[in-house]
């Protein structure tokens, strides 16, 4: 790190448990932020001001003047503009160190399989239960670690789900594609603004904290956050032998 690093990051460096050698773990860190909406504009935001080095930003959409009741990192000025391009800017405007890449598509498997593996970390922060899916079979196979938020309406939900470690499960195992969930979207039911700020601050720190050598407790944990009442429970999620993802299927 340079001198100007050495100020920028001096809170980060202050601290017992990153320090300088967690620092530099940022610098040199490659995250894979997909969807660039509620969830994915703070962590987009603090992954830059916090200093990883490498980070692209996957969605395919464009800023909507419907997006900036909560999605912070776009403005009126950048509506038109697709949301991976305007989030690399709010980036840029914060922090001039990290490394933006856009990739302005879908994420689909195809996309998946050649990005995961480049990632030290991913974060989902889609708001659709297929990407979801492919974005959890795309960690599994390349042995990535995953972290997941979710809003909607005044509910939220936060889990890591890293396969390294044995015993801990996949979305899949605890989210089955084929358990008929009724999709839902904030763009029909609503979601309370600040709630998807928690969330996606929150999937920030799971990031960071893998990134910087710390480790991440949420692993094999689903943490439920109702926001009104500001209240939050964690439950532990087994491995499911069966997953058809991470599993071993008997028969």
């Amino acid at each position: 790190m340079d001198d100007t690093q050495l100020l920028r990051y001096s809170r980060h460096i202050l601290l017992n448990e990153l320090g300088i050698e967690g620092q530099e773990c940022l610098l040199a860190s490659h995250a894979l932020v997909i969807g660039a909406g509620g969830l994915g504009s703070p962590v987009a935001l603090y992954l830059g001001s916090a200093g990883v080095g490498r980070i692209t930003v996957v969605d395919h959409d464009v800023v909507d003047p419907t997006n900036l009741q909560r999605q912070i990192a776009h403005t009126l000025e950048r509506v038109g503009q697709p949301k991976a391009t305007s989030v690399r800017s709010a980036i840029a405007a914060i922090n001039p160190d990290p490394q933006v890449n856009t990739v302005i598509q879908r994420a689909d498997a195809a996309l998946l399989d050649a990005l995961v593996p480049t990632a030290d970390v991913v974060l989902d922060c889609t708001d659709n239960f297929h990407t979801r899916h492919a974005i959890n079979r795309a960690c599994v196979r390349h042995g990535k670690p995953l972290v997941s938020g979710a809003a909607i309406r005044m509910d939220g939900q936060l889990s890591v789900f890293d396969t390294r470690t044995p015993g801990k499960p996949c979305y899949a195992c605890v989210f089955p594609e084929n358990s008929g969930v009724e999709e839902t979207r904030c763009a029909t039911m609503g979601v309370f603004a600040p709630l998807v700020g928690i969330v996606g601050t929150m999937q920030a720190a799971e990031a960071l904290k893998i990134l910087s050598g710390l480790g991440s407790r949420l692993a094999g944990q689903l943490l439920m956050i109702d926001g009104r009442d500001m209240a939050f429970n964690a439950v532990s999620l087994p491995q499911n032998p069966q997953c058809s993802v991470c599993g071993h299927p008997q028969g």
